[in-house]
């Protein structure tokens, strides 16, 4: 269990960011110079050298995305141009692909942050290159809400690349695609030009995620426990009726694999922020449609707010009562070796034992949504105590306070060894995280079969992103605008900018 009460300050695990960009240089510049594109996309380290391995080509926008960070982070404008080149050159195929759940980790990591920072002025504003980012976007988002299973009453999931019978909790983090879709005016046109909004489908799909996906302690299976996470849904395709809890990357259906429980900690946290500079008007407009299934949970864009409050702090206080104390998680938290790691919650995580791995991925996701979700309640506490959007005992400042400690502490453990990478011809920014347990792809370098020691492109961008983060936020915090998000210097952090 993350023990809240020890949390260092946003200033001192901010310090601790030059390390991570002078890892994230190093590593990005030998990739640069090592990779073949011809070989697709970098996935994962063997040896401290990446190597592809994947289903889908779902992790190019986090090799681009990291140059595009160092140079928001550092001002490298070698960074800059690098990433900003292989995004017109390598990630035109990614717009357009139809057979994936992927669009928001690949085109808002390129696009959206070049198109984020220009508008926020840390680049050259032109007109012509802004419209370009911005017909990527659109047109991602509408490729990614076109991979849809319609069910009963109203819902429905943009389906994973298993087929339209399944629904991945990875997902709900790419919705931010759709978010900024709709946000730049955009619509899917469908079959008849009929106009299927990007908005009403995010909202579908994040109310599919929270009440199939999610857990809250209400009996559902056996093994109901609040805030657990299922990996996938599975649905009946000819009916739309839910069948059962599935898994592809964690151990059972019924325990939590933790890398998508992060996503869906933080993609609803994000969804929280995104949602709050809509107006109300605006998302009601689109809340009908759902509403048939939904029955009085969308009545308005206040009670949207409380079911997405509700999936977020489950999944936040899951995390942290399931977490060894620095906040790094193991692969699964029902993964059978940990039953041979006696109170392995009541100590820091050991990357080094000889029977389950940690995921340092998983805490890099994690903690950037503990720290978004902790925010979001502290700055909106007396509002939301005011409308009662929590049915919660404790106060809801506290409440936020709490999550951001977690989340803190999480980061600090990870800007640190032995996750940082401080090897010079290893080419991961962090350290001992998983990608596919179950199927054995990660190499374990010991007798023990037990994988460390090695990176991942979503889990080096993930740390990256937490670094500028932070970065940002201490930078507020200095000037005395945490609060209003707004300072002298860059704004705070999110998806969708100022004024895309």
């Amino acid at each position: 269990m993350i023990d809240t009460a020890q949390a260092p300050a946003v200033a001192d695990v901010a310090r601790r960011t030059t390390a991570v960009f002078e890892t994230a240089k190093r590593s990005t510049d030998l990739i640069r110079r090592a990779w073949d594109p011809e070989k697709g996309t970098p996935v994962f380290t063997v040896d401290g050298t990446y190597t592809t391995r994947g289903w889908t080509e779902w992790t190019q926008g986090f090799q681009f995305g990291n140059a595009i960070y160092l140079f928001d982070a550092t001002g490298d404008r070698a960074m800059l141009d690098y990433g900003r080149t292989q995004t017109v050159r390598e990630m035109a195929t990614h717009v357009s692909h139809t057979g994936v759940h992927d669009h928001g980790f690949n085109n808002v990591s390129t696009y959206g942050n070049l198109l984020r920072l220009m508008v926020e002025g840390t680049i050259e504003f032109n007109q012509w290159e802004a419209e370009f980012y911005r017909l990527a976007l659109k047109t991602s988002a509408a490729a990614q809400g076109a991979r849809w299973t319609a069910l009963p009453g109203g819902l429905g999931y943009i389906h994973s690349f298993n087929g339209a019978h399944s629904l991945f909790s990875d997902t709900v983090r790419t919705l931010r695609v759709l978010a900024l879709g709709h946000q730049l005016g955009h619509v899917l046109m469908a079959e008849q030009d009929e106009a299927v909004s990007l908005l009403t489908r995010l909202i579908q799909h994040a109310e599919t995620t929270a009440r199939y996906n999610v857990y809250y302690g209400t009996g559902r299976d056996t093994y109901d426990r609040r805030g657990r996470v299922v990996h996938e849904s599975i649905f009946n395709t000819r009916n739309g009726a839910y069948r059962c809890p599935s898994t592809q990357q964690g151990y059972t259906p019924f325990s939590t694999w933790t890398r998508g429980h992060a996503w869906v900690l933080t993609g609803f946290a994000e969804e929280l922020e995104w949602l709050n500079t809509r107006e109300s008007s605006e998302i009601e407009a689109h809340l009908p449609e759902v509403a048939p299934a939904a029955g009085k949970l969308f009545e308005s864009a206040t009670t949207l707010e409380a079911r997405l409050l509700e999936a977020a702090c489950a999944t936040a206080d899951f995390y942290i009562d399931q977490t060894p104390t620095d906040g790094v998680p193991y692969w699964d938290t029902g993964a059978p070796g940990l039953a041979q790691m006696e109170d392995y919650t009541h100590r820091a995580a050991d990357p080094f034992n000889g029977h389950e791995p940690v995921d340092s991925s998983a805490g890099a996701i994690s903690a950037q949504g503990l720290l978004r979700l902790g925010r979001y309640l502290a700055t909106h506490a007396a509002r939301l105590e005011s409308e009662r959007l929590m049915d919660r005992s404790d106060a809801i400042a506290d409440l936020g306070q709490r999550y951001v400690a977690a989340g803190l502490i999480t980061a600090n453990t990870l800007f640190d060894e032995p996750y940082l990478n401080r090897d010079p011809r290893h080419q991961g920014i962090l350290l001992h995280s998983v990608y596919h347990r179950p199927n054995g792809w990660d190499r374990a370098p010991d007798a023990d079969g037990v994988p460390r020691g090695e990176s991942c492109m979503w889990g080096d961008y993930h740390l990256l992103e937490l670094a500028v983060y932070l970065q940002r936020l201490a930078i507020l915090e200095a000037a005395g605008a945490a609060d209003s998000g707004t300072s002298s210097g860059k704004p705070y952090l999110t998806f969708f900018g100022i004024e895309l």
